[in-house]
């Protein structure tokens, strides 16, 4: 098993990487957690393939189980959601001294993140992500949301998780979509700050290699995600660099109504539409955007898009939470791995 320790004080957890470490998942919680009650929040696809084992195990501990399952996607992560959930946890009678796991994709990650912060001014939760893109991006952190009409995770706070455990086995039940959907997050990764880590992602044929080395993978972008987030826990400075894609890819996302497209493929659209802009006004070493182009390719992501009604997807920019007035923190490549943050209006992708 492979741990990395996020170390932000009291707040500090760790992050346990380990191929099969759900068959241990008992144990494994009861090392840190001596309450009574564990209320598990889950989809209905996840369900299908682990409900039943997390909670015999769960179980097996002496701990007393809720399983609420939800529909799958992002509309799920709504606002609408949350009096469902707090109303099964009421019945259940969870207390400030019980727990939270949340189990599933960044959907359920964040919805069931943001549950554990406001149910009864904050309880403990523990991570358990089950999607690549969730497993290497949106358990670590302690960002937590729902989305608005307007847009993505404007309703949010931070609480950070009392562990994530990470299970690469369970990537295996990921369709090819969604295990593409996380490539987008473990590329980024690769284009803000690891250079190596790209040419590496480049390097292999495709999925089936790549999981040969996806425990490395995974340890490396949860370890450069760690590094930001104790040096800018807040969202403040340096961790802006995370959201490289995400601007222009949450808009995306917002003008298909969440539809068309997953986060990841958001993102994917993103990354390469922001660097073609960046590269073209000169701020981004030619030939990068071709590179962008090239990986997302290899690993069926989209990369090009027509959008007919452009000046909505500038409006849901300009709704952006990282729009501060009516600047946004936008991130552009200077190089592959070498990121920066510069700060322009929404004018900037006209």
């Amino acid at each position: 098993m492979e741990t990395i320790r996020v170390n932000l004080g009291d707040r500090s957890y760790n992050i346990d990487i380990e191929k099969g470490i759900r068959k241990k998942i008992g144990k494994h919680i009861k090392q840190i957690f001596k309450g009574k009650k564990i209320a598990i929040i889950t989809d209905e696809n996840v369900d299908s393939y682990y409900g039943n084992e997390v909670e015999r195990l769960i179980k097996h501990e002496g701990y007393e189980t809720i399983r609420i399952v939800l529909e799958p996607g992002e509309k799920t992560k709504s606002f609408n959601t949350l009096p469902y959930i707090y109303n099964e946890l009421l019945k259940f009678k969870l207390t400030r001294s019980d727990l939270i796991l949340t189990l599933g994709g960044g959907v359920i990650g964040d919805l069931g993140g943001f549950v554990a912060a406001t149910f009864l001014r904050g309880i403990d939760f523990i991570q358990f992500p089950t999607s690549l893109l969730a497993q290497v991006d949106s358990s670590v952190g302690g960002k937590v949301a729902v989305d608005l009409e307007e847009g993505k995770n404007l309703i949010g706070a931070f609480h950070h998780p009392k562990a994530v455990f990470i299970d690469s086995e369970m990537l295996e039940t990921l369709e090819e979509k969604f295990f593409s959907d996380g490539m987008a997050e473990v590329i980024k990764y690769g284009c803000i700050l690891d250079k190596n880590l790209f040419d590496k992602l480049d390097s292999f044929e495709g999925r089936e290699q790549l999981m040969e080395y996806i425990d490395e993978v995974i340890f490396t972008c949860c370890d450069i995600k760690r590094q930001i987030v104790e040096r800018d826990e807040r969202d403040t400075g340096e961790r802006m660099i995370l959201n490289f894609g995400h601007t222009l890819g949450h808009a995306i996302e917002k003008y298909f109504n969440y539809e068309k497209f997953t986060h990841g493929e958001g993102v994917a659209l993103g990354m390469y539409e922001i660097t073609k802009l960046s590269e073209k006004k000169g701020l981004t070493k030619l030939g990068t955007v071709q590179k962008i182009q090239s990986i997302l390719q290899r690993y069926k992501l989209p990369y090009e898009i027509q959008i007919d009604e452009k000046e909505k997807i500038i409006e849901a920019i300009s709704l952006d939470k990282k729009n501060l007035n009516n600047v946004l923190n936008l991130i552009i490549l200077k190089e592959i791995g070498n990121a920066n943050i510069i700060k322009e209006s929404s004018d900037f992708f006209k």
